[in-house]
Order: structure tokens, then sequence, then C-alpha cells
């Protein structure tokens, strides 16, 4: 919704010397905004989300502390908005951050309502700050109570930090094999030549400030939960009275002659992603795999590279995840920018000269030129050193958690990509899904629960994956889908796909046609079946969409089955 602004007045009563600290415009009439709406307005040449929500009028930053999207431009629910880019949400009363990938709240600004106007005050110290750390303390003197997380990624990172905004005054270590602070991991496919400190998650500052004590360079060996001991490859021993474990997976290599040669390369860490950066730059690059990393690292590579190649096991990109349809747009669009795909093919053989890859032997016979050979064929459990405690895995070495993220030794948790977890959308089918902002909510839903804060594992999975500039986004778990319901039209490169599992809606992908999946999301979290029957309609009102927002004119649904 949108209203016109008026000119600026001054807050009427207001104390001359709390003006000189606030800067107040009126920035609507209260008439413009019904219950349940939002509108961006501007404070000072500053952008705010001014909210109607529950009979209350709130102001809070307009720009998602995640990448900046637009709130405004999002779904608003209940006291809570959904960012129309990745999904992460905020309280639209307090600010304060509900829902991952976003770090941070947004800052609160004040509203009155006086003869029927609405004015908003920023104060004028915070007007440039777009973001808010959540309120957090530190260590206690004389609280021995240590909790110990195996992992440097984003489900140890949220638990520390969940712990102390919940006043935990224990001693909290994280432990990680990396020689870097945590880091945003979703970058390294995105932007290969990333400089270290550009993707740092906090600062050390941030550690120190809130005594969270992080150990690089150092990883488990062993597990005893019957001493609640961790041993360490430098020999250490450190005793914990509550252990999250959330190492995290690695990368899976081919297993055929030539993986030993130089220039075989695999994306685990942002010194991959460098080198990855370097070796392409007018070479011949080849990838094996089609999923999310392997497509995003050709995209990346498509104006770097002399040729890029791309070795698939199935027919089509994503065939598996998104489905055959997202898979030929994926294809066109690589294809278009002289990407070659050779599908339904394997390597064989690794040929290497001067123990450097030359060329790749491909099942069918065919041999191809490459100066590197980029592997993106999934992932192994970094799970080795539970072998022999007591802590479960499953066939797959998978660590299987309940809803709590508890494992079945009492103080023991688990989290991120290493987990299986019961998804509550899935009707708690037990899942494993490798997303960033699905690691967030496990760790802290792991730190709730070990300060007996009982609280169950409810997100929603929200994924998203960059090509030449384009995101296609995703909510939802499909797995198991029997048809697709699509909105817009593949070839226009703009479009909406539903996916359906026993006439209901079950996942949600899209391109171009934001917000329309974090509207789904919304109605998957408030537990709300989107029927097929809803999802066959041209009426789109229940996505809170308008036809003329997302610029697509009703178009005959297009049935797809699996």
């Amino acid at each position: 919704m949108s209203g016109t602004k008026p000119p600026r007045e001054e807050l009427p009563d207001s104390d001359p010397e709390d003006a000189s600290e606030e800067l107040t415009e009126v920035v609507c009439l209260e008439s413009d905004l019904k219950d349940g709406q939002m509108m961006e307005v501007e404070v000072g040449h500053h952008s705010v989300l001014l909210t109607h929500s529950e009979g209350k009028y709130s102001a809070i930053g307009n720009q998602c502390t995640h990448y900046g999207a637009p709130l405004s431009k999002g779904v608003i629910s209940g006291n809570t908005v959904r960012c129309p880019w990745h999904g992460a949400c905020f309280n639209v009363h307090t600010g304060d951050l509900e829902e991952f990938p976003g770090m941070d709240c947004l800052p609160c600004h004040k509203v009155k309502i006086e003869n029927r106007k609405v004015y908003v005050s920023i104060n004028k110290k915070t007007l440039k700050q777009e973001k808010r750390v959540k309120s957090m303390g530190a260590a206690v003197a004389g609280v021995t109570h240590t909790v110990l997380l195996l992992g440097g990624g984003a489900a140890s990172l949220i638990c520390a930090e969940t712990l102390r905004q919940e006043n935990f005054g224990g001693r909290i270590i994280m432990v990680t094999r990396d020689d870097l602070l945590p880091y945003n991991k979703t970058r390294l496919s995105k932007v290969m030549n990333v400089e270290n400190d550009s993707i740092l998650l906090r600062r050390m500052e941030f550690f120190h400030q809130h005594d969270i004590e992080v150990w690089l360079r150092k990883e488990a060996v062993s597990v005893d939960t019957d001493m609640k001991t961790v041993a360490f490859d430098d020999g250490s021993v450190q005793s914990y009275d509550q252990l999250l474990i959330s190492t995290g997976c690695r990368a899976k290599g081919l297993d055929v002659p030539g993986m030993k040669l130089e220039n075989v390369r695999m994306l685990e860490t942002p010194e991959d992603a460098r080198q990855i950066h370097t070796a392409c730059l007018g070479n011949n690059v080849v990838l094996v795999g089609t999923s999310f990393v392997g497509m995003e690292v050709a995209s990346y590579c498509i104006d770097k590279a002399s040729s890029v190649t791309v070795i698939g096991s199935s027919e089509l990109p994503y065939q598996n995840t998104l489905g055959r349809e997202i898979g030929k747009v994926t294809l066109a669009m690589l294809s278009e920018h002289n990407v070659k795909f050779y599908m339904n093919d394997s390597v064989t053989e690794i040929k290497g000269v001067d123990g450097k890859v030359k060329e790749v032997v491909l099942k069918s016979g065919k041999v191809i030129p490459a100066d590197v050979l980029i592997v993106g064929i999934g992932i192994k459990p970094n799970s080795e050193f539970l072998r022999g405690s007591k802590i479960l895995t499953d066939s797959k070495n998978f660590v299987t958690v309940d809803k709590y993220m508890r494992t079945n030794i009492s103080s023991v948790y688990c989290g991120g990509d290493l987990a299986t977890f019961p998804l509550a959308m899935a009707k708690n089918q037990l899942v494993n899904i490798g997303h960033w902002q699905m690691a967030q909510a496990h760790g802290r839903i792991a730190a709730l629960n070990m300060l007996d804060k009982s609280s169950e594992l409810s997100s929603v999975p929200f994924y998203w994956t960059v090509l030449l500039g384009k995101t296609i986004r995703y909510a939802g778990y499909g797995e198991g889908y029997t048809d697709i319901v699509m909105k817009g039209a593949f070839e226009d490169r703009k479009f909406l796909a539903l996916y359906i599992k026993n006439d209901e809606v079950i996942a949600a992908a899209s391109l171009n046609y934001d917000p329309a999946v974090s509207a789904v999301a919304e109605r998957f979290v408030g537990g709300k079946v989107i029927t097929k029957k809803e999802a066959e309609s041209d009426d789109l009102s229940w996505l809170q969409l308008s036809q003329s927002r997302l610029d697509i004119h009703p178009s005959p649904c297009h049935h797809l089955s699996h």
C-alpha cells in the first residue's frame, strides 16, 4: 500500500529540548493505513516502515538487516513483517528479529496520533543506524557452567548470541577448525573473489565484548559423554556442562583416477573460492554437479573463463530439488551464455600433464579440455569424531535430534547441516536440510532449551540461489511432490511454481515474482493450508498480492506432473 505524504509539520506541544534531539514529521493521515497494512514513509530523507497492526501504529526501519531489501515490499501478517527477498521476519512493534537469515534487529521509532495525523519521530543520533544488535549480557564472575560449541558456523554463532541475549552468565567456548571467525558461507559461490574481512558475521571485538571465547584452527577428535569432555587434535581436553555439535559437512570428492591433480577444486572455504576465481581466469573450466553450488559457480565463471562446461548425472539441473521445468529454465539461461552441458553423464577419469588437469574423460567417451575442474557433487557429514561415543547417528552418519534439537544424550544438542531433525510443516518427518537460515534457527532453539526455556523448532525452510544476477527463491519442503501449478511463464523468466502433494501446496519457488514466496512461507508458518484449488485460481488475494503489484496478467495455470 502507498500513501501521499502530506507536507512536513512539527509535532504539536513538543518539548523544544526534545525537538533538538528528534526529527518529527507528519507521514500520513490516520485513514491512509487500515489495520493489517503497512507503507514506506520518509522522515528526514530516511526510509521508515509504518505499520498498523492489531490496532496499533508502529514505525521501524524499512531496510531488512540481512541485505537491505525494502520491507514495505514484503508481507505483513499479524505483528510480523517478512522480507520479500530472503524471508527474514521482524516484529513490527519492537523491530526485533523473529526469523533468520537476518542477524540484527531494526531501529524502532516513536509514533504519535494527533488530529487524525500520524507523526513519526526519529532520534537524530540514530538516524543513520539501520541495524540494532539485540541487547546481550556477558559472563558473570563465579558462574562456572560451560557451554561448548563445536563448529564455527551459523548454528554455533546464533546459539552463542541467544545464550547471551537470554542473560546466560556462564562460559561459552566456540571451537572451529577454520582459521576465520564465523563468516557468511552463502557468499562463497556467488562472489568468489572475496576478502575474508568482508564476509565476517561478527568482528573479534563483538566476541570479546560478550565474553564468547573462539578457538580457531582446532578440531574435535572424540567426545566422552559420561565424563562430559571433548578431546582435540592438539592433545587438549575440555569439559562441558552442555554441548552443541554443529561441525557441518564437507564436499564429496570424485572416486576416479586423477582426483589429486593440481587445479581439481572443491568449494569449502574463502581460500578455495579465491583459488577457483584465479584458476578460472581465461581458462577452460569444467564443473561436475548441477545442484545449487555448481550452477552458481558456473554462472560466476561465465564472463571470466574462456569456456565453461557442466557435467551432470541427471537429465536437467536441479531435477531432484526444483523439478524439470526450473531445470529447463536454468539450462536455457546458462546455455545462452555459452555454458556447455553434458547431462546424463559422469566423469570416469581426470587426465593431467605435469601434475595439472588437462582433460576430463566422460562415461560417454567424450574428452573435454580442462584447465580447472570444480567438483560439487554433494556432501559428507563431519561426524567421524563421534564414532565410539554414545551419540546416535543415522545410516548416513548424520546426528538425529528431536524438535528441541536434543540428541539421545542428555545435555548434548546438534544443529546445522549435520542434524537430521523433525520438520514441523512436514508433519514432523525427519529431514536433513543444509540451508543457512535453518542452521541459524537450530542454534537459537538449542540455546533456549539449554536454558530450560522449552522451545520447539517451527521454522519454514527458506532458500535462495543466484544465477546471472537473478534470484530464484524457494520456501517449504517439496520432497515427494506430484504436481506443479505455475503462475506466470517460464519462458518470460517470471514465474511462481507451487509444488503440490495430496492436494496441498508444500513448497514454492519463484523468479522475478516477489514477494510471493515470502507470502507462501507466511501461510506455512501460520499452519494455514493452501489447497490445490487455491493454487490453480487466478485470484491471488490469498497471497496478499495484487495482479498490478506483480505486473503479471492472469494466465491459464500450467500443470506439470512430477
